[in-house]
């Protein structure tokens, strides 16, 4: 890793970034789920909408969203590929409104990793592959203590990365899982 950027990932910016407060340290991963438009895999909507390019007219479920200004760090498609939006010492948007263990921002402490998906269909293999990958590279740059989903961190508001997700697929870091 470089400047907090991971070799193995292809690289593309996000707008949708800042810096951390520097008293934060990165102690939690947040496992997210996307799909544009929903439960359609494949196109380029997702890099669309994190950096700030996604039209408002290519589908109805676009216009609402186009304006928003969000994006994880990471997004694995379900092909297994590895995109990075946001450098891991940046603070990318990809929480909102969050709190783990009484400590509200998350953004702030986090990184988030985006899963090609929805809560209504499995994952594919190549995924959670490429996610013990990349959650053991980043235990190794980071003092992690936890790996969440993000309705944990948001129960209200969200349901990813959703019931069709198998924890179990994490249990070689069953220590960090809440």
């Amino acid at each position: 890793m470089i400047d907090g950027w991971i070799s193995a990932a292809r690289r593309i910016d996000s707008p949708n970034a800042d810096d951390r407060p520097d008293s934060e340290r990165i102690s939690l991963i947040v496992v997210h789920s996307i799909s544009l438009p929903p439960g359609k895999f494949g196109s380029d909507d997702i890099v669309r909408l994190f950096t700030n390019t996604l039209d408002p007219h290519a589908h109805p479920y676009f216009l609402p969203i186009s304006k928003m200004r969000v994006s994880a760090h990471f997004l694995v498609r379900r092909s297994g590929e590895l995109l990075q939006f946001v450098s891991c010492l940046q603070r990318a948007w990809h929480a909102g409104v969050s709190a783990y263990k009484g400590r509200d921002r998350c953004n702030d402490f986090s990184i988030g990793i985006e899963l090609e998906g929805c809560d209504d269909l499995p994952f594919e293999h190549a995924q959670y592959e490429q996610l013990v990958d990349l959650i053991g590279e980043l235990r190794a740059a980071f003092p992690i203590e936890a790996v969440v989903g993000h309705s944990q961190i948001s129960p209200v508001r969200k349901t990813d990365p959703g019931p069709c997700f198998d924890w179990h697929r994490l249990e070689i870091f069953d220590s960090l899982l809440v």
